[in-house]
């Protein structure tokens, strides 16, 4: 390690606002120099603010036609920037800062290279609030996730049996990382790929977390046919819940002793 004092700590914020938050990480950013925050509204952003003097905004690097990853590489620099002047950097995101956030896991990778201490603290993500508020039990019969736009890209294998979660449908198919949303086109060929494992008419959940207090998470079922015509955002999550029911792995039952009446 090196002598200088600065550090990198990546916490989440939860989804909604601040009654999400863990006591650490709320401590986190009370205590620390600056404070780079990443909040899915002004709202949210104002109320950081309340809880230190030097919180900046991670927005100011997206623009209209810019690359993404471009916008990723300089928030990652600007963290890391303060971390080379010896600061107590804490890199504030609402929900998971490991889950769909490619930033805090680059500045915290560059930050160690460098030999500062970074680590990362979890918060409440998307995934665990659609648990919550769509009440199921992913362990139930299993729960496969990915990302919308990877999963048309490559050829990923489903298993219709068990939940499906594609995350970030409002940008289905987009991978030039300088749009914000897909079309009603993209979302066709995505229906197309699906129908190797759910028919038409498969009741599918457009899901949102609620990130404010005041509002409610969107829970909005519909046919899998309807996709294309839905209204998405880049908040919008995909469920698919299974369309077969699970079947019995006879060898491995007999081999283990357990009867299929067992079960």
């Amino acid at each position: 390690m090196k002598n200088s004092p600065g550090t990198l700590t990546c916490v989440g914020t939860g989804m909604s606002l601040a009654g999400q938050i863990s006591v650490y990480a709320h401590s986190c950013i009370e205590n620390a120099d600056v404070v780079f925050a990443l909040m899915p509204d002004a709202i949210s952003e104002n109320w950081l603010k309340t809880l230190n003097d030097d919180v900046r905004s991670l927005q100011q690097f997206y623009a209209v036609g810019k690359s993404r990853r471009d916008s990723y590489a300089q928030m990652v620099e600007a963290m890391v920037l303060e971390v080379r002047a010896g600061r107590k950097v804490v890199g504030a995101f609402y929900g998971h800062p490991g889950v769909f956030a490619q930033v805090p896991h680059e500045a915290i990778r560059t930050a160690q290279a460098e030999g500062f201490r970074a680590t990362m603290e979890p918060g409440i993500s998307a995934e665990a609030c659609l648990y919550a508020d769509v009440g199921f039990d992913p362990g139930s019969s299993g729960c496969q996730s990915f990302e919308a736009s990877q999963f048309m890209f490559y050829n990923h294998v489903v298993d219709p049996t068990a939940y499906l979660i594609l995350w970030q449908i409002g940008i289905a198919g987009e991978h030039t990382l300088t749009r914000f949303e897909t079309n009603p086109e993209w979302l066709r060929i995505l229906v197309e790929h699906l129908h190797q494992w759910y028919p038409d008419d498969h009741e599918i959940l457009l899901y949102e977390a609620a990130t404010l207090p005041i509002q409610t998470p969107r829970i909005e079922w519909l046919k899998l046919a309807d996709l294309p015509t839905a209204e998405t955002s880049q908040k919008t999550t995909l469920l698919l819940p299974p369309a077969q029911k699970m079947l019995p792995n006879c060898d491995m039952l007999r081999r283990l002793g357990i009867k299929e009446s067992d079960l």
